[in-house]
């Protein structure tokens, strides 16, 4: 890449040997309950790490508390260089059971998947766990703080909802679309 086509915004193409050695971002599954202990073990390895958490409400019999609890249990993301001395370090923390992908070769996770999920993290939106969907139309919110959120709509008996899915973990969580703009993409 030359520093003419960087400064006028031109889309710079890498060859696909190159390709590898652009960070992109993967699941790591984990071992139950570990999720924590491994993000915070990669982050001391220098490993851009991202967990999602969600506040639940636990009950016990004399008190209720709430508690942060990892959106997807045993799975944590990594920003890594697909390359075979980052897997090798990824997989040696203690804690990782495997990096997610088909036999040789990682799942990538789309960056605007990883940026919706922040979004409604640090929007403080309220949602829950919802089974994994690959049918349904897809939706997009407009206006608002979750503009430009893009999902798969489901009704339900009085309520509509958008599905975010993160497809390499087959995990999903669920919005409600009350008072929300949408349309169709």
């Amino acid at each position: 890449m030359n520093s003419v086509q960087q400064s006028i915004g031109m889309p710079v193409y890498l060859p696909v040997a190159d390709m590898a050695a652009v960070p992109q971002w993967y699941a790591v599954q984990t071992r139950g309950r570990h999720e924590k202990k491994v993000a915070n073990k990669l982050r001391d390895k220098g490993i851009e790490t991202f967990l999602p958490a969600i506040r639940e409400v636990h009950r016990w019999s004399d008190r209720n508390k709430i508690v942060e609890v990892p959106m997807f249990p045993c799975y944590t993301f990594v920003r890594t260089v697909a390359n075979s001395a980052e897997r090798l370090r990824i997989l040696q923390t203690d804690g990782v059971v495997r990096l997610v992908g088909t036999g040789s070769e990682l799942v990538p996770i789309e960056m605007k998947q990883i940026d919706d999920i922040r979004m409604l993290v640090g929007n403080g939106v309220s949602m829950t766990i919802y089974p994994f969907l690959r049918v349904g139309q897809k939706i997009r919110i407009r206006g608002g703080c979750l503009d430009g959120l893009e999902g798969i709509m489901e009704s339900r008996p009085r309520e509509s909802t958008l599905i975010i899915s993160v497809d390499a973990i087959q995990r999903s969580i669920a919005i409600s679309l009350d008072g929300y703009q949408i349309e169709a993409i």
